[in-house]
């Protein structure tokens, strides 16, 4: 909501950030699902699984690698219904759930990254930064090679023809592994 501990929120909105977490809290279900693959970095595109992405932007994030892990993340269709469900009536809340539910899947998918780097390294391996679709001159359809590559069923996922994927409250993204 772009706060920081130099700018603090009044107290009448540090009391929606208590109520949005407080009520977003119990109805999170954070699950993922992934998938690694050998990949081949040129310097406009990148390779693994039988597709070519052409970007610039992720060879060079992926740059040194010599395999790829994507992985779609979500913390439940719940958060959305909530969301919705309190637009309806107090949309100053709704906005702050909208940022509480975007730092809910930030930090399970930090957790996550952070498992994956904690892997590598124990395998004398390091990570990259996660990459999403949609960063740099990456398009946001290559979302769809995330749900033809991996479950994501398993976690309720469901990309629509918009490219957005529901529950709102997800990721996807590249981790290249040295």
């Amino acid at each position: 909501m772009g706060y920081s501990r130099l700018q603090a929120p009044d107290e009448s909105i540090a009391g929606m950030i208590r109520r949005a977490c407080s009520e977003m809290h119990p109805l999170l279900i954070p699950r993922c699902v992934y998938d690694r693959y050998p990949v081949t970095v040129a310097e406009d595109a990148v390779s693994f699984a039988g597709i070519s992405i052409a970007s610039h932007d992720l060879a060079r994030n992926l740059s040194g690698c010599s395999e790829v892990l994507l992985f779609a993340a979500t913390i439940g269709a719940s958060v959305d219904s909530l969301i919705r469900r309190t637009q309806a009536q107090d949309r100053a809340l709704s906005a702050v759930m909208q940022a509480a539910g975007a730092m809910f899947i930030e930090a399970f998918v930090d957790d996550f990254n952070h498992t994956i780097k904690k892997e590598a390294a124990a395998q004398g391996r390091r990570t990259h930064p996660r990459y999403s679709p949609g960063y740099g001159d990456v398009p946001l359809s290559v979302q769809r090679q995330f749900f033809s590559l991996l479950q994501c069923y398993k976690i309720n996922l469901t990309l629509m023809d918009t490219l957005i994927m529901a529950p709102e409250k997800s990721v996807t993204a590249f981790i290249g592994v040295e």
